[in-house]
């Protein structure tokens, strides 16, 4: 799945959202693990981790079908909207379910940050064609 882009394509990016990659290349074919990166206030996390190249699983479209892109937010939890019944219901499906846990889809940027997210490796973009 691909996202488009949305209203925030030309908004003031402010705040600081860093992205820690516990498998990179998966992720971004690069090795870099850690990506420093700017979000606007009202964007959804993985719309900004997409949008720099990190790709990060969505089966679903970003629309909390799914639990393909749970996260852990290790800092500025509080500086995300909060979770909302939908995604509480979806993230308990996720494998490693911790306190931290949200739907990368569903967590929107609302306060100043920082926000850290952690993606953990058995997040990986599994439908990702190979060249041949």
């Amino acid at each position: 799945m691909h996202m488009g882009h949305s209203e925030f394509a030309h908004a003031e990016k402010t705040v600081s959202v860093t992205f820690h990659l516990d498998d990179p290349h998966a992720l971004t074919d690069t090795d870099q693990a850690v990506w420093e990166l700017k979000a606007a206030k009202g964007q959804p996390l993985l719309e900004v981790a997409v949008h720099a190249g990190i790709n990060i699983e969505h089966a679903c479209g970003g629309v909390c079908a799914c639990s393909t892109c749970h996260v852990y937010v290790t800092q500025g939890m509080s500086d995300c909207s909060e979770a909302e019944e939908d995604e509480e219901d979806r993230v308990e499906e996720a494998p490693g379910l911790q306190i931290n846990s949200r739907l990368c889809c569903q967590a929107v940027v609302e306060g100043d940050g920082p926000i850290v997210v952690h993606v953990p490796s058995w997040n990986r973009n599994a439908v990702k064609e190979v060249p041949h």
